[in-house]
Formats: C-alpha cells, structure tokens, sequence
C-alpha cells in the first residue's frame, strides 16, 4: 500500500541533493558535509505542500569552509537547480528568510483518491513493523472483584494500539495477566469464608477484616456457595473451607471479567494464569538463574534482589551523577519471604522471562496505572539482571480518570463495591462513546470523562460527529442513487478536477492515514487516532458545505462521489479499529 504522504517526503529530499549534487558539480558551491535538515508539510498548506529548512541550517558548515553565505541567496540557487520533471511537484519557491516550499500536482491528489478505493479495507496498512513479534498485556484486573474505571479506560487504550500495531504492520498478541495465586487470593479466600459463615451465623458471629474484600460481588459469590453446598462447610477446616470457596468463586469471576470485556468488544488472543508459573516451576527458575547471575542475596532467612545495584548501573549508562543517584534512596527487593512465599515481584520476574525468553516477542508493552510508577524502572531492570534487555519492556502509564457531569466531578451510584465498575458506566452511556472517550486524551494525561457530553445527539460530541460524517456520505449515495446517479468509476484525469481548498484539505487529510498508524504505533499513544477521526470529519463537513456533488459536470460529479467513499471508507476503518460503529443513518 502506498504511503503518499511519505513517499512525497522522500522526494522532496531527493530533489534537493540532486540539486546540491548539480550546484557542487557546476562549481557554484563547495562540496561541504551539510546538517540534517527537515521536510515536512507546513501549517498553512497555501503557502507550499511541503517545506524544507535546508538552507536555513547550512549556513554554518559553509562558513567553517570560508565561503561567504545567505540562506535566501543558497535556498534560490536550490530551486534554480531543481528537477522537478517526472516528480510529483510542478514547483518549488524561496518563503521568508531560506524556507523552501513545494506544491504537489493534480497528479499526486488523484492519486491519494484513487489509491484509497483500491485497497479498500487495506488502506493504511504498512511494513512498518517487519512482523516483529509484540505482546500488548492490558488490563490485567484482580479476579477477586469486578473492573473498575481505570480498566475500562485500559482496555480501550490497549485494544486500539493492540489494532493500530496490527495494521501497521506488527505481529500482535493482547494478553490478560489473570494474578490467581499470592496474597490477593488469599485475602479473598478470607473475604468469601467471612461472608459464608455470616450468612448461616450472622454478621455478628464473625467480623470481616478491614483489609478485606468488602464488595457485594463477594457477599453474592458466598450466597451461592451456601445455596448450592449449604452449610457443609460452616464446620470444616478453615484452610479446606477457603479452598473450595476460592475453586467456586475464582472461575465464576474470571468468566465474568471475560463476558464484560466481550461486552466492551474486547477479546484477547490469551489469558494467562500466574499460579501456572508457580505450578509449572517458572518462578523457581527464574529465581535460580537470578541466583546463579549473582543477582540475589539471604538475609534473615529471605531472598533478596540486587535492585539498588542494578538501578544504579542503569542510571550511570543514562548519564546520571552519583549524587542524583544517591538522592533516589535505592532499596534492594525481596523476592522469597522468610516464610519461603515468593514475593508478588518473583513472581512477575518470571511472568516477564516468559514473555521474553520462552514465548519470543520482540517487543512487549504493558498499560498499568500511574500508581505502578515505581514498579517500573526495576522491573525493567530485572530484565537486565536475568539476562535480557529491559529496554524491550515498554511501560504505559495511564492518568486517572474523572467523571464529570453539569461541568462538576461527579461521584455515580456504586453496586459493587467502593469504585464505579466498568458494567455501571456502560449502562450509563453507549458504548461507543466509552470506547471514543477513553482515547480523547493521551495515556499520560489525566482523563476528564463528561457523561453528560456522552450521550448527546449533537455535533458537540465527537464520537456523534464523526459518526455523522460517515452517515452524511451514505445518506449522499443513497438520495443520488434515488435520483440514478450512482458511482460508476474514475479515471485519474477525472480525479485531477478535484482542485477546490476544501477538496484538497480533505485530500491532504486522507493521505495522512498511513504516518497517522504509524505514529500510533510509535508513540503508544491511540488519542491521535480519535483526533484524526474529529480532523477527517471536519474536513469532509467543511467539503460538503462548499461542494455540490450533484455538479452538472459528470466526470466531476464522479470524481466527487470517489472522493466521498473514500473518505466514508477511511473513517470506517479508523472507527473499525478503535471498535466503535460506523452507522449508515442517524
């Protein structure tokens, strides 16, 4: 698929070192090392298609060879030199003090339409990625309760970027990390049992822990135990006792974590188990080969991790003083307890080697909370002292989200529990409003969710906005097809009609789609993708009101109508991607 955008960057940098090339072989310059200098496509598009500061950041490596230099004077000579002939630029001018501007032919715009058409579903995907192996682990919500806000916001990030990848040319597996074995288990093994002996004793018998697990998904979990074993355990050993109510209550909650997240139209391609690592011998070997590095210690009858030492040959290689270092207070971490329990940190050493070194990705990217900041640096760091690289390991962090309503943070009606679950907000709002909004801001911002925004039928919401746009086109079709004007196909000369601002700006917008992808893919971040839906729709909006599609003039008239689909089909695809629908009426 071809990348427009990109390909005309490319020969923009062409046209200028063969017009060096042509000014050094001629003898009007001297033959100088030169800087990297920028093309890209400027801010007000009238004045040029593309840019490039090249004579602006030449000056000085021609003063360092005593030659005499004006940046206006140099960048003239670059555009008296240009070949133009055979690209897709019928001209090049000086802007300002040095900038060179370059202004694509009708060729290159008929071109960005009809590419769009042909590779219809296609269009977008890249080989960017090489089909590197990468691993999207998001979500990952503790099966002892139900999801909460920041899952949902999770979930919708990691599923866009897990689709973007996809599409930009990355092998793509998204994971669940279902944490079934350590203290979490065993505080809701406490939390069921508490609640299973109430319900035959009274709350009074037995009082729950305050660190417990005090949500009514809980008090309903040990109901139907009692209902269904009745009071077979009230006087059984309270280790045989929490072990069957775990064995009945933990599958219950996963599969409700996956009927949610199906709900939320998230699938994953694995769910992986952690007590599979502890049964399966990962972690002790994880722990053994940390050992055998050199990477651990005893002290009073536990294991330790070298953290501070790692941590610190870390920062030193990323040019940290000792005294930046030392203000940090580094620690060393326990992985075995005293008692011989592996630590939740052994055991995520492990699950991270799995990732790596058994399953063989590339690449793997993780979205957590901001509040796992500083698990960060030395988990990365583990991956180092186990004999990988932690650079590898990408983190996203991802801000708090706040609901608001009437312009004021608000606090809904809670079922579950004290945080608002992930069921509670979808049946509060569409979903393709929670899948839109959820990617507004970037992971890294905080997230400020307007319910009332949300659910309104109007231009002011911007999932509804694009979604409009994609139902004008069809609604456009279906009026003209009514009428027996229909789309019968497009030469590139009928293409080339398409000259209005308004047509150009739409299709400037849609030859951004391919760098848009690719741009998700590197930056993590899948906001840019409902920027760019708002952005394409806005510039179909501002096309439909300045151009009559309907023109008497059929070959234009045809033109208009390609232009319309593919736009139709971009913002399909993009709305495809972050899974929220692409209707044919509102």
């Amino acid at each position: 698929m071809a990348n427009f955008v990109k390909m005309a960057g490319d020969e923009v940098r062409e046209i200028l070192m063969g017009a060096l090339g042509k000014l050094v072989a001629e003898g009007q310059i001297p033959a100088v090392p030169l800087p990297a200098f920028t093309v890209e496509i400027p801010n007000d598009t009238a004045h040029g298609d593309f840019a490039s500061n090249l004579a602006m950041v030449s000056g000085r490596a021609f003063k360092e060879a005593g030659v005499k230099f004006n940046p206006r004077a140099f960048a003239t000579q670059l555009c008296e030199a240009a070949e133009l002939a055979g690209t897709s630029f019928t001209r090049c001018e000086v802007a300002g003090p040095g900038f060179i501007n370059f202004f694509l032919a009708d060729r290159w715009f008929a071109g960005v339409v009809r590419d769009v058409l042909a590779c219809g579903a296609d269009y977008g995907r890249s080989d960017y990625g090489q089909g590197r192996k990468v691993m999207i682990e998001f979500v990952s919500a503790n099966p002892t309760g139900p999801m909460h806000m920041g899952n949902a916001r999770g979930g919708a990030l990691g599923d866009c970027l897990a689709a973007a990848m996809d599409k930009a040319g990355y092998d793509v597996t998204r994971e669940f990390y279902v944490n079934d074995a350590g203290n979490q288990i065993e505080k809701f093994g406490v939390s069921l049992e508490v609640r299973y002996l109430q319900h035959f004793l009274g709350e009074d018998a037995v009082e729950l822990p305050e660190d417990a697990y005090h949500g009514d998904d809980i008090r309903q979990r040990a109901c139907e135990f009692a209902e269904l074993y009745g009071d077979r355990y009230v006087n059984a050993e309270p280790a045989e006792r929490r072990k069957a109510l775990v064995e009945y209550a933990l599958p219950k909650n996963v599969d409700k974590l996956k009927s949610d997240l199906a709900l939320y139209r998230i699938h994953y391609d694995v769910w992986f188990r952690e007590s599979t690592l502890h049964e399966g011998g990962a972690v002790k070997a994880a722990l053994d080969r940390l050992t055998e590095l050199g990477m651990t210690y005893e002290q009073e009858g536990a294991l330790w991790y070298k953290n501070a030492e790692v941590q610190r040959k870390r920062l030193k290689a990323a040019g940290k003083t000792d005294e930046e270092i030392e203000a940090l207070g580094l620690k060393d971490d326990v992985l075995v307890r005293a008692n011989g329990h592996p630590t939740y940190f052994a055991a995520d050493i492990a699950y991270h080697y799995n990732k790596f070194a058994v399953r063989g990705f590339d690449r793997v990217i993780n979205v957590w909370g901001a509040d796992h900041h500083g698990h960060v640096a030395r988990l990365k760091g583990a991956m180092d002292a186990i004999g990988l690289n932690g650079d590898k390991l990408d983190i996203v962090l991802m801000q708090l989200v706040r609901l608001m309503k009437d312009g004021q943070p608000y606090k809904m009606s809670k079922r579950s529990g004290k945080a608002v679950s992930l069921t509670d907000l979808i049946e509060e709002i569409p979903i393709d409003a929670a899948r839109f909004f959820f990617n507004l801001s970037s992971p890294n911002a905080t997230l400020d969710f307007d319910l009332d925004l949300a659910v309104k039928n109007s231009s002011d919401n911007p999932v509804y906005y694009v979604q409009y746009a994609h139902a004008r086109i069809c609604s456009i079709h279906k009026k003209l097809a009514a009428a027996g004007i229909v789309y019968r196909g497009c030469t590139l000369e009928d293409l080339e009609q398409l000259t209005l601002p308004e047509e150009r700006e739409l299709i400037r917008t849609l030859a951004g789609y391919p760098n848009l992808l690719i741009d998700v893919a590197k930056s993590y971040d899948p906001s840019r993708m409902t920027h760019y839906a708002t952005e394409l729709a806005t510039a179909f909006h501002k096309f439909y009101n300045s151009c009559r599609v309907a023109d008497e003039n059929e070959a234009l008239m045809q033109a208009r109508l390609a232009l319309c689909l593919a736009v139709k089909n971009t913002i399909a695809d993009v709305l495809g991607l972050m899974k929220v629908s692409a209707p044919e009426s509102m």
